[in-house]
């Protein structure tokens, strides 16, 4: 064979050979594609034939995106408008001259109109909240209907409902609000324990008022704490973008199960920076049964103080790893005590699951059913030992962070500041409540109904600036000098509120 001759049988050879893989190939892709369009065909259909209830659904093929969940989802999304009626019962106007008869005489009462103070003004808010049972319950942050004095609730059809607020729980931003409806779309739940850092995600909500918007994302860290939103936090940190307005939303997995409420973001700007979080839907769920069987929140307590391990208190415990709690006190007839917890005990595991850190520790005890009998795994004395504890119903005298965290365990001396609860300035918190980034002092995040401070009118979001006359910075000095006041004082605060500082006199 000459040398032309063999050049075409080599190019004949390799284009025959090219045209069998070719087949091959072809073959294959059309035996998934099938497998694909069967293993959707099914789930799919099932939220357009019954809107009532949306089912989890298959992950789909990614030539159709997200659509699937999407169309399953989103009509369980709903727009939660409010409106509170602030008052100002003085109408105190803001000059000297104001009420002397010469001077409006001479201006005209015209003039006069536009320093005064009115004697009421509407604020409106948007959020989101999502659909979790047909009869008409939904699921929201508690900082989208705090405070509201009318809720609305639109749905993805256009109907408008009034919102009921069943019950609150500021310590997880969390609230349930009723409308009179029924045969609803809803979210089925879904497992947040079982997520993972790069699952994909969707959050739908309502961002600038743009009804059942639809972003995409990964989970970017999840069991997230000390962010300094909420006391009690466990949050799925996502990229999907997350805007104001969004507060209340769902956050979605591929199957379409609700993982998540969305809460807030971490910006400089006020807008999406790709730092978004979410209260996960084990603990919203948890709150939610609480809220509708009793209407407040009841936890579960353990009765110690605790506080991470460093890799420094590691070495001293001779751990392996720089994970669990330790305990550094303990309450008396507790339930740590009752079980024969000790001071400079380990904890970690609890109830079968091991123990990271104490803002873990912290939220499973306060989910667990009180009368619960749990095992506590603890290493003391450099040896691991399991130890039977039955959960006792959190006491309602146990202060802020003294709820299984750090601090002592000492019960809490009624005053005249009792019932208030405050927290550091942070980005998140400047957001939600309006303050300025030069702002000082530490803001009001709750005050119980029927306490002392809500009798002289102190209210959720103000800014309490002095106690007594001296200066608070931060929540350190703010527990110092409420730690000096004593059971029959009254306490003068300086509040500042929208950005005018008022005194307030507080009397227990």
């Amino acid at each position: 064979m000459n040398w032309m001759n063999r050049k075409h049988f080599l190019i004949g050879l390799g284009a025959g050979i090219f045209l069998s893989l070719g087949v091959i190939i072809g073959l294959i892709l059309a035996a998934n594609e099938g497998r694909l369009t069967s293993g959707q065909s099914g789930p799919s259909s099932g939220p357009s034939s019954s809107p009532r209830m949306a089912e989890t659904i298959a992950a789909p093929p990614m030539d159709q995106g997200f659509v699937p969940v999407a169309k399953a989802t989103t009509p369980a999304v709903v727009n939660i408008s409010t409106t509170r009626v602030i008052k100002n019962p003085s109408g105190a106007p803001m000059t000297p001259f104001s009420e002397d008869p010469f001077f409006r005489q001479f201006f005209g009462d015209e003039f006069y109109r536009q320093f005064e103070i009115p004697k009421e003004r509407r604020e409106q808010s948007l959020g989101s909240g999502v659909i979790v049972d047909p009869n008409g319950l939904i699921v929201t942050n508690n900082h989208v209907v705090a405070k509201a004095d009318e809720i609305k609730v639109l749905l993805g059809d256009k109907r408008e409902f009034k919102g009921k607020v069943v019950g609150t729980d500021p310590k997880t931003d969390v609230a349930v609000v009723k409308i009179n409806a029924k045969d609803l779309p809803t979210i089925p739940w879904g497992d947040s324990d079982k997520l993972q850092v790069g699952e994909y995600v969707l959050a739908i909500g309502n961002p600038f008022g743009l009804n059942q918007t639809v972003t995409m994302g990964i989970v970017s860290a999840v069991g997230r704490a000390n962010v300094g939103i909420a006391e009690y936090e466990d949050f799925i940190q996502t990229d999907a973008a997350i805007n104001p307005g969004n507060s209340g939303g769902a956050l979605v997995n591929v199957r379409g199960e609700l993982i998540g409420i969305n809460t807030a973001i971490f910006s400089q700007s006020g807008g999406y920076m790709g730092v978004g979080f979410a209260v996960p839907s084990d603990m919203v769920k948890s709150v939610m049964d609480s809220l509708v069987k009793s209407g407040k929140v009841v936890r579960g307590w353990l009765g110690v103080s605790i506080q991470d391990v460093s890799p420094d208190l590691a070495k001293q415990f001779a751990l392996p790893e720089a994970k669990g709690a330790v305990v550094t006190d303990i309450l008396e007839n507790s339930p740590a005590a009752k079980a024969g917890l000790q001071q400079g005990d380990v904890i970690v595991s609890f109830d079968g699951a091991p123990v990271d850190n104490t803002g873990m520790l912290r939220n499973r005890v306060a989910q667990t059913p009180i009368g619960k009998k749990v095992q506590v795994g603890v290493i003391r004395d450099k040896k691991e030992k399991e130890l039977e504890v039955l959960i006792a119903e959190q006491p309602k005298e146990i202060s802020r962070g003294q709820e299984e965290g750090p601090g002592t365990p000492d019960e809490e001396v009624s005053t005249a500041l009792s019932g208030i609860e405050v927290r550091d300035l942070s980005p998140n918190l400047v957001q939600r409540y309006g303050l300025s980034k030069s702002d000082k002092g530490v803001v009001i995040t709750q005050v119980d109904q029927g306490s002392a401070a809500a009798d002289s009118g102190l209210r959720e979001g103000d800014l309490v600036v002095e106690i007594n006359r001296q200066a608070v910075k931060s929540v350190k000095d703010y527990d110092r000098l409420a730690a000096k006041v004593g059971k029959q004082d009254t306490v003068l605060l300086l509040v500042n509120r929208q950005g005018r500082n008022s005194y307030f006199a507080i009397k227990p």
